[in-house]
């Protein structure tokens, strides 16, 4: 019999530590201390591997997002809710946004994305795709699956290449619009200072 240390244990089980952890802490797996230090003996880490099947545990993070800053609580919420309800494994932590989808710096997907390469989760799950991404849901599939997760969702999209072709089109000519309609608002609106007398271009008073 070999007393393991905790992360060996763990990659033994095919688990995070933090897992392990927990079983250990709710007694699903006996621990030995060794000082201040848990160590789990080579036996019933074995025991534990046969008892689950040899597969690997499910640590689900669960992905929920709004393209507005604020008044749209109640869609995160329904989404987590959802995700909860459809749960097959443990859920170990909620990563929330409120930014566009077109948006790569999100401090929620960025959270999501560390815990996946340090293997606290195996499983990232969302309700539609587009949750999780407007564009490039293919590339970040593949991250995933380079950390050994996957991407679930819950309401996969059913269109056809082109159809999806064609929604893709649609949204990007939508995103143009939209800015540039900015942008001439903001040119119009400074040219009326302008002639007002209101602003003076270079700086001067």
């Amino acid at each position: 019999m070999e007393l393991l240390r905790l992360s060996k244990a763990a990659k033994r089980l095919g688990v995070h530590p933090v897992t392990l952890r927990l079983w250990a802490d709710s007694g699903k797996i006996p621990v030995t201390w060794v000082g201040r230090e848990r160590r789990f003996s080579s036996v019933d880490v074995e025991a534990v591997k046969v008892s689950t099947g040899g597969e690997r545990v499910r640590l689900e993070g669960l992905y929920v997002r709004v393209s507005g800053s604020g008044g749209q609580e109640s869609s995160l919420d329904a989404q987590e809710e959802e995700l909860r309800a459809t749960s097959t494994g443990e859920v170990v932590k909620v990563f929330r946004d409120r930014a566009s989808g077109l948006r790569e710096d999100r401090p929620g997907l960025d959270r999501l994305l560390q815990a996946v390469a340090d293997g606290s989760i195996t499983v990232v799950r969302v309700t539609h795709e587009d949750r999780l991404a407007r564009f490039g849901v293919g590339w970040l599939k593949r991250l995933l699956g380079v950390h050994g997760a996957a991407l679930e969702v819950l309401h996969p999209k059913k269109l056809g290449g082109r159809e999806e072709l064609l929604e893709d089109f649609v949204l990007l000519v939508t995103i143009f619009a939209g800015r540039m309609y900015g942008m001439r608002s903001a040119e119009n609106r400074r040219r009326l200072l302008a002639e007002s007398g209101q602003c003076v271009d270079g700086g001067g008073r």
